[in-house]
């Protein structure tokens, strides 16, 4: 419950600020974004599997952005940022939809 306090409270001060994020930063936010977003459903998961831990959570959170923002990084270094960043969205893509589709295994017992 705390958690999801925390998420709503995050996406009100974002509205209301609206803050400006940096041009060297640009590229990396959508990745960390949709990094968030596979570590939420996985935690969502958990939770419904009874196996939740806030400190896995939470390590798994910090992690998953920085690792997936350091990849789209290197790729840029290389010089295949956008093929990098592709691959990266994919991967994260589909562990969001394979933990979608546990979830609605759970929820709906099917």
């Amino acid at each position: 419950m705390i958690a999801i306090l925390g998420l709503l409270i995050g996406i009100a001060v974002g509205l209301f600020l609206q803050p400006d994020v940096p041009a060297e930063l640009q590229p990396y936010l959508p990745i960390a974004v949709v990094a968030a977003l596979d570590t939420l459903a996985g935690g969502l998961r958990a939770v419904l599997d009874g196996v939740f831990n806030a400190h896995v959570f939470i390590t798994s959170f910090l992690f998953n952005v920085l690792i997936a923002a350091l990849l789209v990084f290197l790729g840029d270094q290389l010089g295949v940022g956008a093929q990098l960043s592709t691959a990266v969205i994919v991967v994260l893509g589909i562990r969001i939809f394979s933990n979608a589709a546990a979830i609605r295994r759970r929820l709906f017992r099917s």
